[in-house]
């Protein structure tokens, strides 16, 4: 705990994981509801609607993610050079 309060240990990445599972969840169930939706049951129209919001949604938040985790991976790299001993 005194790593987190004292800024030590980085917390943002963690929730950062949290926050893309969040986003892959939503990105299903709106896929999903896109192709039930409305009246006339599953079309092919409404099918391929529904995979495109899956797969894209799945990609735009892995890919939203991975720049913000970028930032931290940079961090911590400069951190070990900045405490590697000359």
């Amino acid at each position: 705990m005194k790593e987190v309060f004292f800024f030590n240990s980085m917390l943002t990445p963690k929730i950062i994981t949290f926050v893309y599972w969040l986003l892959l969840f939503f990105a299903v169930v709106s896929g999903l509801s896109a192709m039930f939706a409305g009246y006339g049951g599953i079309t092919f129209s409404k099918f391929l609607v529904g995979l495109g919001i899956i797969i894209g949604g799945g990609v735009g938040a892995r890919i939203w993610c991975e720049l913000l985790m970028v930032l931290f991976k940079i961090h911590e790299n400069i951190k070990k050079i900045a405490d590697k001993p000359l």
